[in-house]
């Protein structure tokens, strides 16, 4: 009986809804909540399923009558646009890093290929500028949000917990949701993979000890090392030794660099797995200018794949799918959005090995990698 009230409530709104459609022509979602009393999920989930039944046409924010929208639509200079969109998504992405364009590109090309509006804000430096935007966003209308917070927010226990509470679909890209996910869903490259690639075709060449070269402050190294650990272990090879870049606790640059440096002069170290690529361009000027050789002195393999090839020795890399993230990232939320009760999904991409030759197997393949130059 509570469900069958339930349906009836639930119809007996859009009924409702349908009507102030029929006589206005035009809503917004906000209005009509306020006007309803009830929240703006709960209007857009019911316009969402009176277009389904072709009842009314969505538009950004709100919804119009078919006969309104066929008139807005019709061609002539007087003529205003309807601005049919299937829906608006918020994009919450960390600033400045080199790592996320490509990602973005993915959002885009999905967005524009279903006709989603997408809304991008800068992830703040506090968890409390994350919340507040997220509340701007879905205040704005976006039916769901994709997610790429900035790492290091405190407090831990409750960034990780935040978005679970927000009354939208949540989507976290290149992130991993931890055990309070909630009905989060993510799409994520799967670093960890990718770090095995690396250490696999490096130990087919024959090296026995991979340093691991990483950026502390990176919310990837942790996937990174994970990986790395792993597939050393499995190879049967000792793992380490590792360089941290800063600014996090460890090392400064300089201090990394002239350790490492030492190392391959000595010949304790021959090969070495760096993330990132900037990281690995600097590394190969380091040594050429102390009169070292690569790949005959050290083999590298980067990790991102952004600006590998342009180095003086074109670097072998690991290439995340980050289009590829962004791109599943839209999908997943449209089917979300269609079927709020489809059972929740985490997807992890896998990444590729792209052979060059700075690790000395120019045009070699290795474990799911694609050979030869991109």
């Amino acid at each position: 009986m509570r469900r069958e009230g339930y349906v009836v409530l639930t119809e007996e709104r859009r009924e409702a809804i349908l009507r102030m459609v029929e006589r206005q022509g035009t809503i917004t979602v906000k209005e009509t909540a306020a006007e309803m009393g009830v929240s703006a999920v709960t209007v857009r989930q019911d316009v969402r399923d009176l277009a389904s039944r072709g009842l009314v046409v969505r538009v950004h924010g709100g919804a119009m009558s078919p006969a309104a929208a066929e008139q807005a639509d019709a061609p002539g200079p007087s003529a205003p646009r309807a601005g049919r969109q299937e829906c608006a998504l918020g994009l919450v992405v960390p600033p400045g890093d080199y790592y996320y364009p490509e990602i973005i590109r993915g959002v885009q090309d999905a967005a524009r290929a279903h006709g989603v509006r997408i809304v991008l804000a800068i992830s703040g430096e506090t968890l409390a500028e994350n919340q507040e935007q997220a509340r701007r966003l879905v205040a704005a209308g976006a039916d769901g949000l994709l997610l790429m917070p900035r790492a290091g927010l405190e407090p831990v226990d409750a960034a990780a917990q935040w978005p679970a509470d927000l009354d939208v679909p949540v989507v976290l890209v290149d992130r991993r949701a931890g055990a309070r996910a909630g009905r989060l869903e993510l799409v994520a490259s799967d670093h960890a993979h990718g770090a095995g690639l690396a250490v696999r075709h490096l130990a087919e060449l024959g090296h026995r000890r991979i340093a691991l070269v990483a950026r502390a402050e990176s919310p990837n190294t942790p996937l990174i090392r994970e990986g790395y650990t792993a597939a050393c272990a499995d190879l049967g090879l000792t793992a380490g030794p590792e360089y941290r870049i800063g600014p996090a606790e460890g090392p400064t640059s300089a201090e990394w660099s002239d350790e490492l440096l030492r190392a391959v002069e000595s010949g304790d170290v021959r090969a070495a797995l760096v993330h990132n690529d900037l990281d690995a361009v600097t590394l190969v000027g380091l040594l050429q200018a102390r009169g070292l050789r690569v790949p005959e002195d050290l083999a590298i393999v980067t990790y991102d794949d952004e600006v590998a090839e342009m180095s003086d020795v074109p670097l072998t890399a690991v290439a995340p799918p980050k289009r590829a993230v962004g791109a599943w990232a839209v999908d997943l939320m449209r089917r979300r959005l269609a079927d709020p009760s489809a059972p929740l999904a985490e997807l992890l991409l896998r990444p590729e090995l792209r052979v060059r030759d700075s690790s000395g197997a120019s045009g070699r393949t290795s474990g799911g990698a694609s050979g030869g130059r991109s």
